[in-house]
């Protein structure tokens, strides 16, 4: 008699996960800013001790143009593992690939050959859009379902955005998810408190506030989105809303701590209007009401810059925004990795006390002006920044690739952005970019890399519902 056992990789609680095997590949979206080439997701030797480490070594193309590969995610992951999980002997297999332009979403299977993924289904626009919902951005696994957010509805490019959810099994559209959305418009991210039933949005834009790259008017006239929305997660209504201010544009990746017995999370905002600073914000339940405040904890200036060295969409500022676009929490909750796109830098922060953060590594690749090279390419000035961030289970390497978002890309590096990616080594004894690992260039063939999901999981693919103590 066959008995069935939880996939090797899910485990019960971070402290679990972090001592999990290192990950021996990577697999990287790839996309064609000019859509005359299809989109692909690109596999990524991440074994120290192979041959092609750091090479490009498995590829697969697309079928069709003008996806716009953006953000990606497992089918499932170490949320089964909960208590109320119908399905906890779903397997880490596939990979739900959605296209942010299009609105067609992927399903890639990477298990009989890890090196040559296959598509095995497709979900069409006319599928995703019968959820109400369009430019599908970000994917969790959850304990009941694929949980996938999107930013506009399914009809006119306009909101409100919100989040779909596709079957486990089948992989079909079942829904919209909210059953009560009160006054939420704008979409972005999305994570949770599983075992407080509390799920946490940030706010974007509509497709037609981002499409073609950052609008002035609405930046200056405080337009995108600068608020924080609480779920009950069982009921599916909105509970509470926390707006930071209009001055703080853009309250993107959504890091909640990974340990369940503690309710509070990180959130990016990529910059003020009043200063061109960017910031992060900590969520954390009120000792008075009992709802959520949401606490700066974290700035990062601007840096003066001359008008010459500036693209013409910075030039009347005299500056570099940080433009803080991704940051990501390692599994043991101790180190915040905060990625500054405009000005070419990836900053670590102690976070073990999570209202006081403490700056204690830094590394620069890239920059708007600095234009930093990596170690191993001392003569070849990079273009982009660590934009999308993702760290190893074990907390011992961080991975970063330097495209945004096509139409931005555009904006703020006119003269082209490339495509890179780096990964940065974390010990006791410092913080320092690996010299051997620098897949870039050529090796995409033409596209732009974003995010970048580890094999077996990483520290922003999967949530817990047991206690590390």
């Amino acid at each position: 008699m066959t008995r069935w056992t939880p996939d090797p990789t899910f485990y019960p609680t971070p402290r679990d996960a972090a001592g999990a095997p290192a990950e021996q590949l990577a697999y990287v979206a790839a996309f064609d800013r000019s859509a005359r080439q299809p989109d692909a997701i690109a596999v990524v030797d991440t074994e120290p001790s192979s041959e092609t480490y750091g090479r490009v070594v498995g590829w697969t193309d697309l079928p069709h143009t003008g996806d716009e590969l953006h953000h990606f995610g497992w089918n499932a992951c170490s949320s089964a593992l909960c208590p109320t999980a119908p399905h906890p002997h779903v397997e880490r297999r596939y990979l739900i690939v959605p296209g942010l332009r299009s609105s067609r979403i992927y399903v890639i299977d990477t298990k009989d050959d890890p090196r040559a993924p296959k598509i095995v289904k497709e979900i069409s626009p006319e599928e995703f859009g019968a959820s109400g919902y369009s430019r599908p951005h970000t994917i969790h696994c959850g304990p009941d379902g694929i949980y996938v957010s999107a930013l506009g509805n399914g009809t006119d490019g306009g909101g409100p955005g919100g989040i779909a959810v596709l079957d486990h099994t089948s992989f079909d559209v079942r829904g919209k998810w909210e059953a009560d959305r009160g006054d939420q418009f704008l979409a972005y991210d999305f994570w949770w408190h599983l075992t407080r039933d509390v799920l946490v949005t940030s706010e974007w834009g509509t497709p037609d506030m981002i499409e073609d790259g950052i609008n002035p008017e609405l930046l200056l006239g405080r337009k995108y989105g600068h608020r924080l929305h609480f779920w009950d997660l069982a009921k599916r209504t909105l509970v509470q809303t926390v707006d930071l201010g209009d001055q703080y544009q853009m309250t993107l990746e959504l890091r909640p701590a990974h340990d369940p017995s503690r309710e509070y999370g990180f959130v990016g905002v990529v910059v003020s209007v009043e200063d061109l600073s960017a910031s992060i914000w900590m969520w954390h339940r009120s000792d008075s009401s009992g709802g959520y405040e949401v606490t700066k904890v974290i700035d990062i200036p601007a840096e003066p810059a001359a008008t010459e060295d500036l693209p013409p969409a910075l030039q009347p500022f005299g500056a570099v925004p940080p433009l803080v676009t991704d940051i990501d929490l390692s599994v043991d909750d101790q180190f915040l990795y905060v990625s500054c796109w405009g000005t070419g830098e990836l900053k670590q922060y102690d976070v073990s006390d999570p209202f006081h953060p403490v700056e204690i590594g830094s590394v620069h690749l890239g920059g708007i002006v600095r234009r930093t090279p990596h170690p191993s390419f001392p003569d070849e000035r990079l273009a982009g920044g660590p934009q999308m961030v993702e760290v190893s289970r074990d907390g011992k390497r961080v991975y970063v690739t330097n495209s945004l978002y096509g139409s931005w890309d555009d904006q703020f590096y006119p003269d082209g952005v490339g495509a890179w990616l780096a990964k940065i080594d974390v010990s006791a004894g410092g913080f320092a970019v690996d010299p051997r690992f620098f897949p870039h260039g050529d090796e995409f063939r033409g596209r732009r890399v974003h995010q970048t999901r580890l094999q077996g999981g990483d520290a922003s693919s999967d949530s817990y519902c047991f206690p590390s103590a």
